[in-house]
C-alpha cells in the first residue's frame, strides 16, 4: 500500500510500493523450491505485468512481447488462471468481424489487478484532508470517523450480543476477523485483570498513521460494545506489530456501566 507520499522519482509512488509490483500474486502459497531456482515465479509477473501495461492480450502477443515461446506462455497462463489473476475471455471484435472464432485473450481479475499498487490510501488520505481544512477540522474527521465505525457496528453488535459475558471479547475478536483484522482474543499477562484484544492486521493502518481519530472511534465502539472502559496500548499505525487493546474484566455489578469512556491511544 501506498503512505500518501512521494517517492524518490516524484511519480507519488514511495520505493516500495515500485517494488510491490514484483510480486504480483496474492493470497498464494509458497512456490516449490525449483519453481524458484527457475524463474518460474518472476516470469509468471512479467505475464501479468505485460497484461496490465497493453490489456487484454493473446498467447502470441505475450510470447512476441516477453521473448517466451507460446508454449511457456500457456503454461504461465493457465498458473494464473489458477490463482485468480487472470481469466480467459473472447476477443472483442470492433466493426465487421473476420471468419473463424475470435482469438481468446487473457485480461486480468479483480484480484490480479488488486494485487498490483493502488492508490486508495492517498484518496482517503486526501479526502480526510479535505474534511479537515473545509469542513471544521479535526472535529469534523473525528465525526467521519464516528460514522464510520457506526455503520460497521451492526454486526458486531449482534455478535456480542448473543455471547455470554465471559465470552464477548472472543466473539467480538471473530466479528472483526471476518471483516479482515485477524483479531485475536487472549487472557492479560495477568489474567484476573483482564483480557487483550489483538488485531494482527488493519485495512486503514496507512490513513490511520495520520489520521489516529480513526483509531480513537474504534476505541470508543469496542468499549460501548463490551460495556466497560477499554485502553488502547498499541496500533499498527504508529508502528507497534499489532493493535492492542486492553478489556478490563468486569465485575457484575459493573456490566452496564457506561462506555462513554473509551481509552485513547496516547501516541
Amino acid at each position: 500500500m501506498t503512505h500518501g507520499t512521494a517517492g524518490p522519482s516524484g511519480r507519488g509512488l514511495p520505493p516500495s510500493a515500485e517494488l510491490r509490483n514484483n510480486g504480483v500474486v496474492k493470497n498464494v502459497g509458497a512456490a516449490p523450491q525449483e519453481e524458484l531456482a527457475t524463474g518460474e515465479r518472476s516470469t509468471r509477473n512479467r505475464v501479468a505485468r505485460s497484461i496490465l501495461d497493453h490489456g487484454p492480450s493473446t498467447v502470441a502477443d505475450l510470447a512476441g512481447r516477453l521473448g517466451l515461446t507460446q508454449a511457456a506462455v500457456r503454461r504461465h497462463l493457465d498458473a494464473l488462471v489458477a490463482d485468480d489473476v487472470v481469466q480467459p475471455r473472447e476477443q472483442r471484435v470492433y466493426g465487421a468481424r473476420t471468419r473463424g472464432r475470435p482469438a481468446k485473450v487473457f485480461a486480468l481479475t479483480d484480484c490480479g489487478r488488486d494485487a498490483f499498487d493502488q492508490s486508495y490510501d492517498k484518496l482517503a488520505v486526501d479526502a480526510l484532508r479535505w474534511i479537515a481544512d473545509q469542513e471544521g477540522g479535526e472535529q469534523a474527521v473525528a465525526a467521519f470517523a464516528r460514522a464510520r465505525v457506526a455503520a460497521q457496528a451492526g454486526e458486531y453488535r449482534e455478535a456480542v450480543e448473543a455471547a455470554a459475558p465471559e465470552d464477548r471479547a472472543e466473539a467480538l475478536a471473530k466479528a472483526l476477523s471476518a471483516d479482515g483484522y485477524a483479531a485475536t482474543a487472549r487472557s492479560a499477562p495477568h489474567p484476573h485483570q483482564g483480557e487483550q484484544l489483538c488485531q494482527h492486521h488493519c485495512p486503514v493502518a496507512h490513513v490511520a498513521e495520520q489520521f489516529p481519530q480513526l483509531c480513537e472511534a474504534e476505541t470508543e465502539l469496542f468499549a460501548e460494545l463490551l460495556g466497560t472502559h477499554v485502553q488502547r496500548l498499541a496500533t499498527i499505525a504508529h508502528g507497534d506489530g499489532v493493535c492492542t487493546t486492553f478489556i478490563p474484566r468486569v465485575s457484575k455489578s459493573a456490566t452496564n456501566a457506561s462506555a462513554s469512556t473509551a481509552g485513547r491511544n496516547p501516541a
